[in-house]
């Protein structure tokens, strides 16, 4: 069931988009609409990716989020969310990340699934994801807040209708170190040591995504076929991170090493 009429969800797309232009997050939807529900959410979402889409930014794939069972239980749901990846968000290792394009950025580490031939649910399997796969790369993904974390007024955490709306809290993607082919290596036992300063924050192994980096995938496939999404060749997915995130401040640098499959490197500038 979905509660917000077309005005609202519109309204609520403009004003993301003002925040994220601004850089200055806007109240919590969740507050605003209490009755706000995660189809709702996903409406608010589709609006702003089609509002940037109509400014000349192209779709290049997916991210998939909350995919820990420790971060759904933490938000109180019971599967991941997802986001849309949009041209604008890929960056470089080999170029300084301007902080000024970020509210309060943070840094994941996952697999990059890079799309070899299409992939539409339902019934999508982790051996068609693994069929359907190019490449597997390391990843780092920054994430943002457009819609404030906690709120200014109330002390109220943020719900996750409004993370959904706010795109995932989609805002960049660095990829790096060595591409493998999926079934080269056990996808399951990939880890990676995320340092920011030279001290280790956070370590994981990809298990920690729903048991397998490529189930994340299948579920993405499965969930987006009722609206007719497919999931493309030369997409790029992101299969969720395997570490809590880490805050970023102008001038910090970070690196996430995956082992054999080598390392990303991240430079805030200052």
């Amino acid at each position: 069931m979905s509660g917000l009429s077309d005005a609202q969800v519109q309204d609520a797309a403009r004003r993301l988009h003002a925040a994220e232009q601004s850089r200055v997050p806007m109240r919590q939807l969740s507050g605003q609409y209490p009755g706000l529900t995660i189809a709702d959410a996903y409406r608010v979402q589709d609006a702003w990716v089609s509002h940037k889409l109509t400014q000349g930014r192209r779709v290049i794939g997916h991210k998939i989020g909350l995919t820990s069972r420790a971060m759904q239980q933490a938000v109180n749901i019971d599967e991941p969310d997802y986001g849309t990846l949009l041209d604008d968000m890929v960056l470089s290792e080999l170029q300084p990340i301007p902080s000024g394009r970020f509210i309060v950025p943070r840094v994941e580490v996952e697999l990059a699934f890079i799309i070899g031939k299409d992939l539409r649910g339902p019934n999508v399997t982790v051996m068609d994801v693994l069929d359907a796969t190019r490449w597997v790369v390391p990843a780092a993904e920054i994430i943002d807040a457009r819609i404030e974390r906690v709120d200014r007024e109330t002390g109220a955490t943020r719900k996750v209708t409004d993370t959904i709306s706010d795109n995932a809290a989609n805002a960049g993607i660095v990829l790096g170190g060595r591409p493998v082919r999926p079934t080269d290596v056990d996808l399951r036992w990939v880890g990676a040591l995320l340092f920011r300063n030279g001290v280790i924050e956070e370590t994981g192994v990809a298990a920690g995504v729903l048991n397998h980096p490529a189930e994340g995938v299948a579920w993405l496939a499965n969930r987006l076929a009722p609206h007719g999404v497919t999931l493309r060749a030369g997409e790029t997915v992101l299969a969720g991170s395997f570490v809590r995130p880490v805050d970023a401040a102008p001038g910090d640098i970070f690196h996430a090493d995956y082992g054999p499959l080598g390392s990303v490197t991240l430079r805030f500038a200052r």
